[in-house]
């Protein structure tokens, strides 16, 4: 299938989890893929490009569009889905960890959607897909730092979205439940399963859930959906 024939799709955390099947998805659909990880790339397809960028450092992230602008003029779709999780009371949580999601979660899609804006504007589109979290309604504990960045990321989008409007640039937010990932299994799992037994459609996520919203939001005919957050399984 060619539904993203030879579009250029930035996807941050795209070396695992559901970074990596996002890539993977639209490579299916034709599109040539730029993946921005810490680690090395593990996507073995032609029309990938893998870029090693620390998405905790402002200043890895400008190096890699440095690298990225030397082989491509401009960007048609960026996902910002790179994340990272420590679940600790507050009182308990260590600074450290607190900035590292701060810097990933938040700054990170901030940096990498500005950057990418500057690319859209000469070609007059894009689409900026955030993903956010069901923590950022739920409010559980624990997640007090995790659920403030994820809450931003719409936020983020929102005041984006009427930034960029003038060169034809979308901004959305896909705010996902639970999906077996490195991620959640950081996690108590009966924690989780209580979470989603709460939800009003009480399973987890699959990746279709996840693709199904993304393809929405990136598409041609989404041109007037901006400043939009989605939550996956009920959750508002």
């Amino acid at each position: 299938m060619t539904k993203y024939l030879d579009k250029i799709v930035l996807v941050t955390g795209s070396s695992r989890g559901v970074g990596k099947e996002i890539a993977e998805h639209f490579l299916k659909q034709g599109a040539i893929v730029l993946g921005f990880a810490r680690g090395i790339g593990s996507i073995a397809n032609s029309k990938y490009h893998h870029y090693q960028v620390d998405l905790a450092d402002m200043d890895s992230i400008q190096k890699g569009f440095m690298s990225l602008r030397k082989e491509f003029n401009h960007i048609d779709i960026v996902i910002n889905n790179a994340a990272v999780l420590t679940s600790q009371y507050a009182m308990i949580m260590p600074p450290s960890a607190a900035q590292a999601m701060v810097n990933v979660n938040l700054l990170a899609p901030f940096i990498v959607s500005r950057e990418a804006a500057k690319m859209m504007r000469k070609t007059k589109w894009g689409r900026i897909i955030n993903i956010g979290s069901m923590a950022a309604s739920l409010e559980p504990i624990g997640d007090s730092v995790y659920a403030a960045c994820k809450a931003g990321v719409s936020t983020l989008a929102n005041v984006m979205a009427k930034e960029f409007t003038s060169f034809n640039v979308t901004c959305n937010t896909l705010a996902i439940s639970a999906i077996d990932s490195d991620m959640l299994s950081q996690l108590p799992r009966d924690k989780i399963e209580e979470i989603i037994a709460s939800l009003p459609v009480p399973r987890f996520a699959v990746i279709d859930d996840i693709l199904n919203v993304i393809d929405f939001f990136a598409a041609e005919r989404s041109s007037y959906i901006t400043a939009q957050t989605v939550y996956l399984g009920g959750v508002n």
